[in-house]
């Protein structure tokens, strides 16, 4: 029971209650996991937000493509971590691209 509640004590940006997928699981039981997976998703709804219907579809799409890579780490917590850290910034890189164009 302990184990079960401190795994569910992380706040990624899914719900962890409903978490089946190895990796999905290893994310709710690692506080840096979850951290990143909250970061990821707030860069990702940031850009969505600020780029036209075109560009949010393509964004769609590498983030579906992103996802299913994530997937295949399964509970490989290096794995998950590199993926993270790669979409983490492939999300700043684009932000800093949008932003050098001019206001949005």
């Amino acid at each position: 029971m302990a184990a079960l509640a401190s795994a569910s004590a992380f706040a990624a940006s899914f719900d962890c209650g409903r978490a089946r997928l190895p990796d999905e699981k290893t994310i709710c039981a690692s506080r840096q996991l979850s951290e990143m997976d909250v970061e990821m998703a707030v860069r990702y709804q940031m850009l969505t937000g600020l780029v036209a219907m075109g560009a949010r579809g393509n964004m769609q799409d590498e983030q579906q493509a992103w996802l299913e890579s994530r997937k295949a780490c399964g509970a490989n917590q290096s794995c998950l971590l590199n993926a993270y850290r790669r979409r983490i910034g492939t999300l700043k890189d684009e932000y800093a691209n949008l932003a050098s164009r001019g206001p949005f």
